[in-house]
């Protein structure tokens, strides 16, 4: 079987920019729309998916054509729309019913200041986005598309920003459509947050969940080679500050090269398969000599997504996440909130697992360490050790609440963390917006996860883009939160949302 590594990189993909026209203006204005199209997409450049320009759409049929001609390029992950002239609207109902692709109105228009001295009614005739994009914004809301909304020149930074998050959204979505996720062995035992419905997950996300025995990653580590074992303990002693009885000749250098096995067994298994995400449980670990630690930090850090217990939906997220955050300072990794520091006025979390966080949270050199678990009843797993950096940073869980997944984002701050000589773990500590209290009180009300994707690398907008994109559920605790605004939301929402689905 062949083996295709993994890829974050958003390099391959397209979005295609599209104008509305018409045919009422004669062939110099349309030539006209068209400079200064290319004039607007040559202002994109340089954002991180490349936007390709498109000839000026004029009548139904084209619009159509295009819209099918996305739908079926995998590599086109979206397209940017602009009515530079007024472009009846009811041209573009077929497209926009037909479209299945993300979409963004960029309302805008080619001149930054208007030439005051020298408008006449040609220049209106040209430059009509002003109203020719409400027309599109109505026929949008009138078919109920999902899409975001730019307003403002591409000159200004802040606008070519929002088109980068939405371009970022785009790519978690098709990462998430063409996303196939393993787990080994089900969730935790008794656990209820980490179930969830896998038929709806591919409905809505694209993702398809299966299980495979633990046995048959067994096999794929049985397989690996004492050669490349030994090319792979190389890569740890290089990359990595690894403790001395780890090393050759040390007293436990053993269990490093079983948890390079691991990693080699667990790559190949991923590559083999096409997979992109997975799950793993410490209560189904079958002749596995540990539960994987360093083999799953290491590829979180490369992009895959990854879900402790069994818990395929933060899997989702933390692989969405990695994409979205192609290319950008930071990373994305599983978490889980663990305990608190109750002083008052200065609460933190402390949160961490039992050796699954991504080491893409700092930028020190990890430890490398083993030490015993008190679960699993395996041998003493192998894993990194190091405090998340101090700065900005979004968890955000998936919950299943039966007719919908619900997405909770809670924006917070990462903070230098105390000595913690006796956690020989990955961990962060952080504060979250817009208080303690008021975020716990919010979660709990939202009936989200312990488990969460923490992001260091893409900040709330790139994820409400995403919810957007996805018809999916997102309620937000940041600094503007209060727990009786978020309340009547959650209320809000559950009336919503059950209406959107109809009878």
């Amino acid at each position: 079987m062949t083996r295709t590594p993994l890829s974050s990189s958003l390099d391959s993909y397209e979005v295609w920019f599209v104008t509305g026209s018409q045919n009422l203006y004669g062939e110099e204005t349309l030539r006209q729309v068209a400079e200064q199209s290319q004039q607007v997409v040559a202002g994109l450049e340089g954002l991180p998916v490349t936007v390709v320009w498109k000839p000026v759409l004029k009548d139904s049929d084209s619009i159509r054509k295009l819209a099918l001609e996305v739908n079926s390029r995998d590599d086109v992950i979206g397209v940017i729309a602009w009515m530079h002239t007024f472009s009846p609207a009811k041209m573009w109902i077929a497209g926009l019913d037909a479209l299945q692709k993300p979409l963004l109105h960029l309302h805008t228009q080619a001149n930054v200041e208007l030439p005051w001295a020298d408008i006449d009614f040609d220049f209106m005739n040209l430059n009509q986005a002003a109203h020719g994009d409400r027309e599109f914004g109505y026929i949008q809301t009138r078919l109920s598309v999902a899409r975001k909304t730019v307003v403002g020149h591409v000159s200004n930074p802040a606008v070519r920003q929002q088109v980068e998050d939405w371009q970022r959204a785009a790519a978690g979505w098709t990462a998430a459509r063409t996303l196939k996720l393993a787990r080994f062995g089900d969730n935790m035992r008794y656990v209820a947050v980490t179930e969830g419905d896998k038929t709806e997950a591919e409905l809505r996300f694209g993702v398809q969940v299966n299980t495979w025995g633990v046995n048959e990653l067994v096999e794929a580590v049985d397989a690996a080679s004492d050669a490349d074992v030994d090319a792979l303990v190389a890569v740890y002693l290089d990359e990595y500050d690894v403790a001395d009885e780890l090393r050759p000749g040390g007293d436990r250098h053993q269990s490093l090269r079983d948890g390079a096995a691991i990693e080699l067994g667990l790559r190949s298994f991923l590559e083999e398969g096409g997979f992109g995400a997975f799950t793993t449980s410490f209560e189904d670990l079958g002749a596995l000599k540990q539960l994987p630690g360093l083999a799953v930090q290491r590829l979180m850090a490369e992009g895959y997504g990854f879900g402790a217990e069994g818990d395929w939906k933060t899997a989702i997220l933390v692989r969405v996440a990695n994409v979205m955050g192609a290319g950008l300072p930071g990373g994305a990794s599983l978490m889980e909130d663990y305990t608190y520091d109750l002083v008052p006025g200065s609460e933190r979390i402390l949160g961490a697992h039992m050796l699954e966080v991504s080491p893409s949270l700092t930028t020190a050199k990890p430890r490398l360490e083993v030490h015993a678990l008190g679960i699993g009843g395996k041998e003493d797993p192998v894993r990194l050790v190091f405090t998340a950096d101090p700065g900005p940073a979004l968890v955000v869980a998936m919950s299943d609440m039966r007719d919908r997944f619900r997405l909770v984002a809670n924006v917070v701050e990462n903070v230098a963390a105390p000595d913690l000589p006796k956690l020989p773990v990955g961990r962060a500590v952080w504060k979250p917006a817009p208080d303690f209290a008021t975020s716990a009180a919010c979660w709990l009300a939202a009936g989200a996860a312990h488990h969460t994707v923490m992001t260091t690398a893409v900040g709330i907008e790139v994820f409400r883009d995403f919810a957007e994109i996805a018809r999916t559920e997102l309620v937000v605790i940041d600094e503007d939160t209060t727990v009786r605004g978020f309340q009547r939301e959650l209320r809000w929402n559950q009336a919503y949302y059950r209406l959107a689905q109809g009878l």
